[in-house]
């Protein structure tokens, strides 16, 4: 039976649940279901390629988990999954040979790829898989007992849950995050960007801004933070959390206003996440009662969403879709809904 994808999207299912990527449901993603003949082979395969490369399977891993990550900046996860699962994998199988500190460094190697597993999937539009990996990531950063890797593992599950617009866990969970954080570092500013958003959806406006302001002023003492976690925390990204936010609380013109200033000023390297944002600010002009201008800036959106097969982007366009229903009559408001109709089919 073929799936209404508009409707699956406009009804929060997410593009990952509606396009049916073939990545696999949370179950299917757990190491039980990868034969112990496949585990060697992706060992094998590891050894050799470090081998080739010059180096040991640790450095080729984390050499290739940065690679993975300029990837899917640029291509979006679909392109990545599948290698990150199989490392997964491969790591495991090196840690039934390992000891004493290779041991240690290679389950903080799988826990830092089962958090960017869940950053994938995230991506996808698969959120139950996503919440899967985020939850092992939090169990095995634990007992690598690498306090900041711990913090930055329950800040993505605050991030995870505002991307649900849970309104009981996002708060939570950030002032969790931020009592494991060392004090006033990198970390407990990521924290307290995601608790921003969590009284936003609340509709607690005065919170909301005051946590906001609070991660706009630590910006320059956390610049030195020495934490290899959370390094993309600049102005341009605590700016687009604010809109974010203003967004959900219906201050539809401001947060308009703030998304462009903030894309305007994003590094050029930053693909993905530009389209991302392009959709919200999209999403914004439409509530601010902008056809024009939500129609013109969705259109920039689609052009990423197709480039990367972002879920996230394109989840955010079904909500622009829907928001431009008044308008659909006016010819850029139809045209973007044509467009987004034919990126939905060839996604299909």
């Amino acid at each position: 039976m073929a799936l209404d994808r508009r409707n699956l999207l406009r009804g929060g299912a997410g593009i990952g649940a509606a396009a049916a990527f073939g990545m696999g449901t949370p179950a299917a993603a757990d190491s039980s279901a990868v034969s112990s003949s496949a585990v060697s082979g992706f060992v094998q395969r590891t050894k050799r390629s470090a081998s080739a490369y010059g180096g040991t399977p640790v450095e080729y891993l984390r050499r290739m988990r940065r690679l993975l990550i300029d990837n899917d900046n640029m291509l979006g996860p679909g392109q990545a999954i599948k290698a990150v699962r199989e490392h997964i994998e491969a790591i495991k199988g090196l840690r039934r040979e390992a000891a004493g500190s290779d041991r240690h460094e290679l389950l903080e190697l799988q826990t830092q790829y089962a958090e960017f597993a869940s950053w994938l999937y995230q991506d996808l539009g698969d959120l139950n898989s996503a919440r899967f990996w985020l939850d092992r990531a939090a169990d095995w950063s634990h007992s690598v007992g690498d306090g900041d890797l711990t913090s930055y593992v329950m800040a993505r599950k605050a991030q995870l849950a505002g991307e649900t617009r849970d309104l009981v866990e996002v708060v939570d969970l950030a002032e969790a995050a931020q009592h494991l954080a060392r004090p006033r570092s990198r970390l407990a500013a990521v924290a307290r960007t995601y608790e921003s958003y969590g009284h936003a959806l609340r509709g607690d406006s005065t919170e909301s801004e005051r946590a906001i302001d609070d991660v706009h002023n630590a910006l320059d003492r956390v610049a030195e933070d020495s934490s290899p976690w959370g390094v993309w925390l600049n102005a341009q990204y605590v700016e687009v959390h604010r809109a974010q936010g203003l967004e959900a609380l219906g201050k539809h013109d401001q947060a308009a206003d703030i998304f462009m200033s903030a894309i305007r000023a994003l590094p050029e390297d930053y693909h993905r996440d530009r389209g991302v944002y392009l959709a919200r600010a999209a999403v914004a002009h439409a509530g601010a009662g902008a056809p024009e201008q939500a129609a013109a800036v969705g259109l920039q959106a689609l052009t990423v969403a197709e480039d990367t097969g972002s879920g996230r982007i394109f989840t955010e366009l079904s909500r622009l879709d829907k928001a431009l229903i008044p308008w659909q009559k006016q010819p850029d408001v139809t045209e973007f809904r044509v467009a987004f109709d034919g990126a939905l089919a060839h996604e299909a």
